[in-house]
This record gives C-alpha cells, structure tokens and sequence, in this order.
C-alpha cells in the first residue's frame, strides 16, 4: 500500500501548503478535519499525521480540537503553529497570551538535532516565519525544547519517545526557507517514508476509482473548457473506460480569442474521444445581463453549466455522470472543504453547482495542485501545447470583465488580453509566468487622443507567478515589455484610453479580481 501522510486541518489558509511540502517529498497526504475519530484515523492508515495551524486559540470558548487518542496510536505526529498548541494543551502543557507576539520573519536557535530539525546542527540559526499571539509557557511531561526564537522560548518542541513533534513556525511556506528540508525530516527521517508515491501511481489508482464509481454504471459526460485541467480529467477518464465517455464543450461567448475553435480541434486530432460541441453564446448572454455582482455572476454560470450539460446528456439517450477537472486550490476557496478553513469565493464547478443536480460528480483531480496535474497529463502522454496552457477561470472573461457582461465589453476585453498574451510569447516569457492576462475595469477616465477627448474604459494587466495556485507573486514585467503592450491595447482596441499594472501578491489579493 502507499505511503501517505493524515493532515487534520484547524483552519489554516496554509493548510494546502502543508500538503505541497509533502507531496514535494513523493509521499502521498490527504487533509481531513480536525475532528476525524481516531478509529478512523487508525483505519486510515498513516504513517504520520500533521496538525495544521488555525486562526483560533485553544482558550477560544468553541476552540477546534482532536480526539486525544490520536497522541497514544504510536503514529508520528508534527503540531504546526496552532497545532503545536492544542498538542501542548491537551497533553498538559500551558498555552498562554504572549507579550510578545511574533508575526513575521524571526530567527530560530536550534537547540538540538531532532524531529523536523534532524538536518540541522544545534547552534545554528535559521530564518522562519512567525504568525501567533499565543505562546507554550511549560511543556507537557515528557517534552524537551529543541528550538527556540526571540518570543518563543519554546519555539520547537520535541517527546522523541513517543514520537511528537512541534513547531511553533509555519515550516510550509516559502518565507521558511528551510522548510521542505524540515518537512522531509519529519516526513521521512521521523515517519520512515521512502517516497513511493509518483503520478504514475496516482494514475493507476485514479482510474481503478473511476472504474469502480462509473463501470456499468451509464454514460459518463465530461465537461471540457479547454484548459489542462478538464483535459487531463477527460483522457484520464477516457483512459479508464474508454467510449462510455463523451465530451461536451460548451462554448459561452466568454472565452479568449479563438478559444473555441482551438480546443475542439485539438481535441479531436490528439485524443480521438467523443465531442459534442454546444454553441451557448446567446444564453449566457441573456442570463448575465445586468448582474455586476461577482458571486452572482459564478452562480448563474454554474447553474446554466448543469443546464447544458444535463440537456446535452439528455440528448445522448442519458447520462448519469459528469466529469470535470475540480482541483484543491478550487475546493479550499470555495468551501470549507474537510475541515473550517474560511471560504473566499466561490469556483462554478464547486460552490457554483445547483443544490440539486441529477448528474453524480466524477471529479478524478480533486486532490491534485496545478503542477500535479500537467505532471499527470505528461505521464498519460498528452502534447506540451495543451499541459503548459495557462490556468483560464471556469466562469471565463465574465470574471475579468469587472461590472456588466455585454457583447461589445466582452470583445474589447477578448481583443486586450489577445495583445496581453502575444507580446508575453513574443519576449519568451509565456512558459515562465504562471498566468498573464487583461481584465476590464468599469472605470471611465479622461483622456486625449490625437485633438480629441476621450472618456474610456481601462484595462489593468495581471501577471503573477506561482507554483499551486495558493500563493502568487506578481511578475516583474521588463518596462518595454509592459510599454508595447500599453501601447498596443490603446491604440488597437477602441473604448480603453488608459492601461495600468496590478502589482499585487495573493494574499491579500487573489489571482483573478473578481
């Protein structure tokens, strides 16, 4: 059997994080809430669990917590931040309100090679990232401090004996820059895995699961946009049980320049699978008419999804099943997937769905970050010019059309962000940048152009670069670069006189404005 490590999720927006650091180790993890049972735990099978940080404290009146038979399984267990608290808390330790909170970049002294500081000799310093009020004031028996900050005496903690671990740091993200080699110290020095999890494996058992969820089970549809995502999904599924699949690519008016015709001849040259082909234009249209709102506007395009794709499988004679490429960093902003983590917004192919569809989800990528998937897609031997297509939203350039979606904003928008993404290809930087593109903003200003006045929309440019979708910093786009596309949308594309650059990391911001 693979070797995987439990995540019990507290609410930490890091929480995937954690799961990265991991699966960067080729050990397989899932996150499931805080409050799974420990029998359950222990049918699962782990070789070790983390408990993830949290925005609460363990004093907090309806404070998260763990069934504290999980401490006396003999499983490895690392604490993170709020998870190193309610460790220390329920094992008799004193967790208290600090004077000194640290949140940031701090200096950790390492006291002692040990848990997830094996590599690491005691003495040395290493930078990491802070981000508590509370503080362990005494440990639990047994504990022995191996790590310490500026405010956190007790900074790391370690019971080797009974194989618990923890760090009041978040080790998971990149302002940690040791943390993968902390994690592989827990997840294979402690834990004892040997990293046999690949996505050749990943495939294998993700088709014998749609094998047994769909195998004579109906017909199964597939959703395909075009992008990796639903493209992996699909030849994977394909993969699985052959013609019971067709694809259905809906074409609703909101996607980028010669979308549609790209993607259905791609997929009909490379993956010789079953395509139906809906032309939808007019009715999204007419059901995002007059609606602003962003939420609404993922909504309705969720619904009207299931619409079609429930019409169209009626129109095959039936379908019981519908595929479709749902990815973790989609289900953690959209719902409080397995655990309490706050929602941000929702995704149309996850918190966008009707409450009541008749068609049962297929969704083979859920537990997969971006990387992963175009990983996945190259073991099942998909061309590059589809796996390195940038992420595209489902909702498509509704959610970059901020204010109303009409035909004639929607051109100016396709038009700008065609622009966008040929200079970006041009000057060699499209296989660099996560993701680039244009959004239209309702915002009018005052400009000239040539003796006349202008009053026109403006178009901001994005570029972020990431690694899962989690996280994301803006591109530093060479000034040229950034002024033949200024140039090019203004003179080129009617209605916007002004275009400007969105210099903004995630968080705070999110990659897409709306």
């Amino acid at each position: 059997m693979t070797q995987r490590i439990l995540i019990l999720d507290f609410g930490s927006q890091f929480t995937q994080l954690i799961a990265r650091r991991i699966r960067e180790t080729r050990v397989y993890c899932e996150i499931h809430p805080h409050h799974m049972p420990v029998e359950a735990i222990r049918g699962w099978g782990p070789q070790g669990i983390v408990l993830s940080g949290g925005p609460a404290s363990v004093h907090d009146q309806e404070a998260p917590s763990v069934d504290p038979g999980i401490f006396s399984l003999g499983i490895p267990i690392l604490g993170i931040c709020y998870g190193l608290q309610i460790m220390t808390h329920l094992l008799g330790g004193r967790v208290a309100a600090s004077e000194h909170r640290e949140y940031g970049r701090a200096r950790l002294e390492i006291l002692e090679a040990s848990g997830p500081l094996l590599s690491f000799a005691a003495g040395s310093q290493e930078e990491v990232w802070m981000s508590h009020g509370d503080r362990i004031e005494s440990l639990p028996d047994g504990f022995r401090p191996i790590g310490r900050s500026p405010g956190s005496p007790l900074a790391a903690i370690a019971d080797p004996s009974r194989h618990l671990y923890g760090v009041q740091f978040h080790l998971e993200v990149a302002h940690t820059p040791q943390g993968a080699q902390m994690m592989d110290d827990f997840v294979r020095g402690v834990c004892g895995c040997t990293g046999d999890w690949t996505m050749h494996s990943y495939a294998d058992m993700a088709i014998a699961t749609v094998q047994s969820q769909t195998r004579n089970q109906g017909r199964v549809i597939s959703a395909l946009s075009g992008g990796v995502d639903s493209a992996v999904a699909s030849v994977l599924v394909h993969r699985a049980i052959g013609d019971q699949l067709t694809c259905i690519f809906v074409d609703n008016g909101l996607l980028r320049h010669g979308e549609a015709e790209q993607v259905a001849q791609a997929f009909r040259n490379h993956f010789h699978i079953p395509l139906q082909v809906v032309d939808a234009r007019e009715r999204f249209l007419v059901a995002l008419a007059g609606i602003t709102d962003p939420e609404r506007k993922r909504k309705i395009i969720g619904n009207l999804f299931i619409e079609l794709f429930e019409e169209a499988a009626a129109s095959l004679g039936g379908a019981d099943f519908l595929v479709q490429g749902t990815l973790y960093p989609d289900v953690i902003e959209s719902v409080s997937f397995r655990g309490p983590s706050a929602t941000i917004k929702s995704h149309h192919n996850v918190g966008g769905l009707p409450e009541r569809m008749r068609l049962r989800l297929v969704e083979p990528l859920r537990e997969l970050f971006k990387d992963e998937v175009r990983e996945l897609g190259r073991e099942l031997g998909m061309p590059e010019e589809i796996i390195r297509r940038q992420p595209f939203p489902g909702p498509g350039l509704a959610i970059r059309c901020l204010g109303e979606v009409t035909a004639p904003r929607l051109e100016v928008l396709r038009r700008a962000d065609q622009i966008v993404l040929e200079e970006i290809r041009e000057a060699g930087l499209y296989d660099r940048i996560w993701q680039a593109f244009a959004v239209l903003l309702p915002v009018r200003s005052v400009g000239v152009m040539g003796d006349a006045r202008t009053y026109d929309e403006t178009i901001a440019i994005r570029a972020v670069e990431s690694s899962d979708g989690m996280t994301a910093d803006w591109v530093h786009l060479p000034h040229e670069l950034l002024a033949r596309v200024s140039t090019r949308i203004i003179n080129e594309v009617s209605g916007v006189n002004r275009v400007v650059y969105d210099i903004s990391s995630k968080p705070p911001a999110t990659i897409e404005w709306e």
